[in-house]
């Protein structure tokens, strides 16, 4: 069918969209919804389950209102969604409560006492993937401890995209990145029995539902989600991988010939490194960072940032307070503009930064609910651009700090995120890495992600280089050289920037421990 379309379903934590691409990768149009989420006084952040499925099933009927004939032209559906976080049904498939995000503080005990536990090794060397506050199998831990109930209602735990998974087809399932990492062996793709012993949570071993490879296997939409979402019963839908796996798909990340990298320069940042086979894992001392399965025998092993961009959002609104105490309202397309201008002609290194601005603390290369934004090393000659430029210098050493807990630097590094579009940010970060960079013209990363995963399912490809090299090739930008005179210059930042990193932990802990006080 020359006019076949696929459709991808990424439902964020702050948006719910459903994307539709013809066979040649192009996206074709979109439909999204805001979505929403409550914060709790006690850190909680919690997400209605049933509303969240409302709404993905309301923006599929959008799309099917702007796209002539959708019903007749889609040939697959694959979904993806936020990750992390504890989304529980009951036998009935009813939500138990609403649901746990990825945002949820609560856990920060029971992940701290996992990371200090005997069985940590045994976590760790298995999954691939070190233990933090947002993850299920913290949560799960905190709820038989604070509220048993939960989890004895509970029939099946899932994560965001298992939930509409389940709504879409009435299979229960969690796919071989977020099922593996919680509770499995990255070796095999599959749930370990030491890893759940290790964790203690052998009692709720039932809770875990099969793991489904969405590259591979796939289940037709039922009569029900056919009648809700306007699609055709019998429709394929593949269980995509976690938001940032179908996001590093939608990227390019699998290309075995140029052993890529992607950072995206979002409101938090992500760094990934393409690894061809278990056997190249690279696991560090620290136990940090992520190991996520692609389709194959590839993975991406990666490290997260708490923020990015919201440090630059800091530094300017903290810029707009200023001027409004003078009496100027600012407009704030006029503080943004010359920003790269404004960045490349301040002077590196009078403001080191830390980008730890997240009250969450920082996960990625260490973890560290404590963490806070710092900015060290100021005299009388510092200037403000000089500490928008240091903010911005930041954002790149932490970059550099997390690829080098995970081994060799990429041989390129592709860049997504609404922070790639500065050409100021891009200079920099190919100069801290000394790699060079480039960005990808692809809108919407975590869908096209999520209907490669689909498209895979349907035999459209051979594997995914083949579907990468077919739609993403078209979208990669000019690489981008680290610039000479810079590199020597972030060689040398980045031995401060690590350095006092490291020596302002127990700084950190003296602040907290002093606002208690005050408070």
């Amino acid at each position: 069918m020359s006019d076949a379309l696929l459709i991808g379903i990424d439902a964020g934590t702050s948006v719910i969209k459903a994307v539709a691409f013809d066979l040649e990768g192009r996206q074709v149009a979109q439909a999204s919804r805001r979505n929403s989420y409550v914060t709790l006084p006690n850190g909680g952040v919690e997400q209605d389950m049933r509303r969240t499925w409302t709404d993905t099933a309301a923006v599929l009927r959008e799309l099917g209102e702007t796209i002539d004939r959708l019903a007749q032209r889609v040939v697959a559906l694959g979904v993806t969604g936020q990750g992390d976080g504890t989304w529980l049904i009951d036998a009935q498939g009813q939500p138990v409560h609403d649901a746990w995000l990825w945002l949820d503080a609560r856990a920060s005990v029971e992940a701290a006492e996992l990371g200090a536990s005997d069985g940590i090794d045994v976590i760790y060397e298995n999954t691939g993937t070190g233990v933090n506050v947002c993850q299920m199998r913290s949560q799960l831990l905190w709820m038989v401890r604070h509220a048993p109930d939960l989890v004895l209602r509970a029939g099946t735990a899932f994560h965001c995209k298992d939930w509409l998974y389940f709504n879409l087809t009435g299979v229960r399932a969690t796919d071989p990145t977020e099922g593996v990492l919680t509770f499995g062996d990255y070796r095999t793709r599959d749930y370990s029995t030491a890893v759940i012993d290790a964790l203690g949570l052998t009692d709720l071993r039932h809770l875990l539902p099969e793991i489904v490879d969405g590259a591979r296997d796939f289940h037709p939409l039922s009569d029900a989600a056919a009648r809700t979402t306007g699609l055709p019963a019998g429709l394929p839908v593949s269980l995509g991988y976690i938001d940032i796996a179908c996001t590093a798909l939608g990227a390019g990340i699998h290309d075995p010939a140029s052993q890529v990298g992607l950072t995206i320069l979002g409101s938090t940042g992500v760094h990934m490194r393409f690894v061809p086979d278990a056997d190249s894992v690279d696991l560090n001392a620290e136990r940090t960072g992520y190991t996520l399965a692609l389709p194959g025998q590839a993975f991406a092993q990666l490290q997260t940032n708490m923020a990015a961009t919201l440090n630059i959002d800091w530094v300017f609104g903290l810029e707009a307070e200023i001027l409004k105490t003078h009496g100027i309202t600012p407009d704030p397309g006029s503080i943004i503009d010359g920003f790269d201008r404004r960045v490349m002609q301040a002077r590196p290194g009078r403001a080191l930064y830390h980008p730890f601005i997240s009250a969450a603390g920082e996960r990625g290369p260490f973890t560290d609910p404590m963490a806070r934004a710092s900015l060290t090393g100021l005299d009388l000659d510092t200037g403000w651009d000089d500490i928008l430029r240091g903010v911005c210098d930041g954002l790149v050493l932490s970059a550099r700090d997390c690829y080098t807990a995970m081994g060799a630097m990429p041989g390129e590094v592709r860049l997504s995120g609404g922070g790639a579009k500065s050409s100021a940010l891009r200079r920099l970060l190919a100069s801290a890495l000394n790699t060079p960079v480039r960005a990808i013209a692809q809108d919407e990363a975590g869908a096209a992600g999520a209907v490669m995963i689909a498209a895979l399912a349907q035999g459209h490809f051979s594997d995914a280089t083949a579907a990468t090299d077919a739609w993403i090739g078209p979208l990669l930008g000019e690489l981008e050289q680290p610039d000479p005179a810079l590199i020597e210059t972030y060689d040398a930042l980045f031995e401060a920037y690590d350095a006092t990193r490291v020596a302002l932990s127990a700084a950190w802990r003296a602040q907290v421990q002093a606002r208690e006080r005050i408070l």
